[in-house]
């Protein structure tokens, strides 16, 4: 048995798998955000340990036998955030998350002070990175700077507490903008432009490779065996790659999450920063992805429901009874998906949503579905990115929470015009991708790990639709720019 262990923003998930590949069981334990300030996101790193000794709980509960013969575990996580440790390994303040915005200035002064930023870590400098979060802290707190012995992304942390080790993998290091992508190794010139070294950073392996065992008192804990070994694990989006046999040049895949992520696999480090296209290694060795990203996805509706206080099954089902997509078309109002700014295709912190064209007659089933129209739109946008970035595709997998809904996967399909595979498991996301790392880690070969699911649902992109939809998507893009910095 392997273990998956997925430390999402609103969630941490565990996902049990066999040597079969098949799901025995998963489980969760929500976390929350804490904004105190506009532009801040936090989380408390104590509350993704609790949250995870919760779900660890309730899948040694429901399933005793299948969990006490674990073997393997893998971690896949959030990324970008900074979990800044002292010398004694305490943490020494909130952990800064890849949604917070209050870096936007440091981001044009590590551009100025590295100069070779965009040629050695592929990306360009935003908030959203971990760089400029330490830069950040420096500039404004610079006593707890003094202190910073460690510096960890969320899943290490993680890994730190289930094994002693300071580990991390190129495909989560290469969102700190911290790493040389084409040599997957830490860059002293990028680390050097923030005021630190390699020392405080973590020891990298590549995410399929074994990086320590868990605690024996942990074993005994939690009733497993001794020798549980712990893999290098992945960002959460390489991770879900992972989980769906994405490991090909031109594989890819779009994660409707608490963010939106149209992912592709390419061979080579192909860096296009000035698209807001991320260029990243993937979790195999000699792999590596080009990734676009819109901040807010599904997190979109369930900002919606609580709007309006109705759950996204009520929402979706009435969207379902209600709509003629003809309809819904021309009376619905528009949306603007960016609840907490923007990366691709407009790297743009302030972006703020927006309803535009509301009427008297405009009811919550034209609401309901504007927000999963500009969600599409928004990937649409990354989509053309990628595409200026030199990738096409036809086909994508669907993952993540937002894959349930077969009416939204439908009007994504529609959008893109792209054909969309929803695969079996295809909700577990970088879960399943953390428990097939684990089960490498352990000896299984990537030939029989990373074999794709079963397909479960297809969606053929409607061509009268998508032809609809195009001048809804020419005002979603003149609307954005024309608010732009109002």
């Amino acid at each position: 048995m392997f273990l998956g262990i997925d430390l999402g923003t609103s969630e941490v998930k565990l996902l049990l798998l066999d040597e079969a590949g098949c799901i025995i069981g998963t489980a969760g334990s929500a976390l929350s955000l804490s904004n105190p300030e506009p532009l801040w996101s936090e989380q408390n790193p104590a509350d993704w340990w609790q949250a995870l000794e919760s779900a660890i709980a309730k899948l040694r509960a429901a399933h005793p036998m299948a969990f006490a013969a674990v073997r393997g575990i893998g971690l896949s996580g959030q990324m970008h955030g900074a979990v800044l440790l002292d010398a004694q390994d305490a943490v020494l303040r909130p952990a800064i998350l890849w949604n917070d915005g209050r870096s936007h200035a440091e981001c044009a002064e590590l551009e100025a002070a590295a100069p070779r930023l965009h040629a050695i870590a592929g990306n360009l400098a935003m908030p959203g990175f971990t760089a400029p979060k330490l830069l950040w802290v420096k500039k404004h707190e610079p006593a707890l700077f003094a202190r910073v012995a460690s510096v960890l992304l969320p899943k290490d942390w993680l890994r730190l507490l289930l094994s002693g080790d300071k580990v991390s993998d190129p495909s989560d290091a290469a969102g700190t903008l911290w790493l040389d992508v084409a040599r997957r190794d830490w860059s002293d010139e990028l680390l050097a432009a923030c005021g630190l070294t390699r020392s405080q950073m973590p020891r990298l392996i590549e995410s399929n490779e074994p990086g320590g065992v868990l605690k024996p008192e942990l074993a005994k804990a939690w009733g497993i065996g001794p020798e549980v070994v712990i893999a290098g694990g992945a960002g959460d989006n390489a991770a879900s790659a992972i989980g769906i046999g994405a490991t090909q040049p031109g594989d890819g895949f779009i994660s409707l999450g608490t963010s939106g992520v149209l992912f592709v696999v390419n061979d080579a480090f192909r860096p296009n920063p000035a698209s807001a296209v991320h260029a990243f290694c993937h979790a195999l060795p000699a792999r590596w992805h080009q990734m676009s990203v819109m901040l807010s996805a599904a997190s979109c509706l369930r900002w919606f429901c609580n709007l309006v206080g109705a759950d996204e099954t009520t929402l979706l089902a009435e969207l379902s009874a209600n709509d003629s997509a003809v309809n819904a078309e021309i009376a619905a109002p528009l949306f603007l998906p960016y609840l907490a700014g923007e990366r691709t295709p407009h790297n743009d912190p302030f972006a703020s949503s927006v309803f535009h064209g509301l009427k008297t007659q405009t009811g919550r089933v034209d609401c309901t579905y504007a927000v999963l129209e500009g969600v599409a739109f928004g990937l649409a946008d990354g989509l053309d990115a990628l595409r200026a970035a030199g990738t096409e595709v036809r086909q994508l997998s669907l993952v993540g929470g937002g894959s349930r809904s077969a009416y939204w996967a439908q009007l994504i399909a529609d959008a893109l015009d792209v054909e969309l595979l929803v695969h079996a498991g295809s909700e577990a996301g970088g879960a399943l991708g953390a428990a097939r790392l684990g089960w490498m880690a352990a000896g299984g070969s990537i030939e029989t790990v990373c074999a794709c699911p079963a397909i479960a649902d297809r969606f053929h992109p409607n061509p009268e639709r998508h032809a609809r939809l195009a001048p809804r998507l020419a005002r979603f893009r003149d609307l954005y720019s024309r608010l732009r910095g109002a």
